[in-house]
């Protein structure tokens, strides 16, 4: 199978959901001419034109608001904020509007739209460019939430996204964009609330989301050496969340250590751990369920401090070690 990046992966997705549907279009900043921040949409201007791919003013706030409004009338709008900080100027028109509407008219207005947001740190952009928000929106009832790790899963859940009734936000982190893996070319869909088990195991389950999916596979890699072997689940979605294999998993291996970059305090490991303990795999575990997560504070500028403010290959590793060995 052909391998493409991750950023041509939802490229073409929307490329593909465009042709098949008339209805569905781009809306957002610099999406045209310019191709998008992170080169996403290039291209797609010169096939569909400006009334499909229309770039904006800088107002998270109106593409948003666009998004609900085309939505309810009938479109299948896709929109792209920038960077997903800037999500928060935007939050009354999706957490009032947007997630609430279809349930308000009693499931007779639909609101089938795509809020793709470019996530997560690693690039130098700082505390205002840099952020990891999607449990905010796990928070909020109406909304789907979803995390795509590979080329594979970006294809596959952006079209299933882009099938929905409802709004999906759809985090693609920036570090992904342009890994590579394979993609085929024709249309396929991921059911979203389908968790993956992405390399399985026998001395420890890492559930992982986003760009740490990729680091937990090196952190495994390492630790195999060491005769650890390591199952590794993606959500893939945060909410709808499918718990069955993560549950499965804890029970073979009795024990769990969730990975995200968002901060621990209020982040989506909280969500996991307490499933764990509600589960049957309660009565399997041999250890405490432990959470690595970013630091609680903004993320800094200094490129040097921004590493060491979210979880990395070498610290995956090492609280792997101190779970397996029972030096927790």
């Amino acid at each position: 199978m052909r391998e493409i990046s991750y950023m041509e992966a939802l490229r073409e997705a929307i490329r593909q959901a465009m042709e098949k549907d008339e209805r569905v279009f781009v809306i957002g900043e610099d999406i045209g001419i310019y191709g998008g921040a992170f080169g996403v949409t290039a291209g797609l201007i010169d096939q569909f034109g400006s009334q499909r791919i229309i770039d904006t003013p800088i107002s998270e706030a109106g593409i948003a608001g666009a998004c609900v409004g085309a939505a309810v009338t009938g479109m299948r709008p896709i929109g792209e904020i920038q960077f997903s900080d800037f999500v928060v100027i935007s939050m009354e028109q999706l957490v009032m509007q947007g997630a609430k509407m279809r349930f308000m008219f009693g499931g007779k207005a639909q609101l089938p739209f795509v809020m793709r947001l470019a996530s997560g740190s690693g690039t130098g952009a700082a505390a205002q460019h840099s952020e990891s928000l999607e449990n905010w929106f796990v928070h909020v009832p109406g909304l789907k939430v979803v995390m795509p790790s590979s080329p594979y899963d970006a294809k596959g859940l952006l079209l299933s996204s882009l099938a929905e009734n409802n709004p999906v936000m759809f985090f693609e982190h920036k570090l992904l964009y342009k890994t590579k893996g394979p993609v085929p070319e024709e249309m396929y869909t991921i059911p979203l609330g389908q968790s993956h088990v992405v390399r399985e195991g026998s001395h420890l389950t890492i559930i992982a989301t986003s760009v740490m999916v990729m680091r937990a596979q090196q952190a495994a890699d390492t630790l195999v050496k060491e005769g650890i072997e390591v199952e590794i689940i993606d959500p893939r979605t945060l909410k709808p969340l499918d718990m069955v294999p993560i549950v499965k998993s804890v029970i073979k291996t009795g024990k769990a250590l969730i990975v995200h970059e968002a901060v621990k305090t209020g982040g989506f490991g909280g969500e996991i751990s307490a499933a764990i303990m509600e589960s049957e795999a309660f009565a399997y575990l041999d250890a405490p369920v432990h959470r690595l997560a970013g630091l609680d504070m903004p993320i800094p500028y200094n490129r040097t401090l921004e590493y060491h403010s979210v979880p990395q290959v070498e610290n995956i590793v090492e609280e792997a070690r101190k779970l397996v060995k029972g030096a927790y």
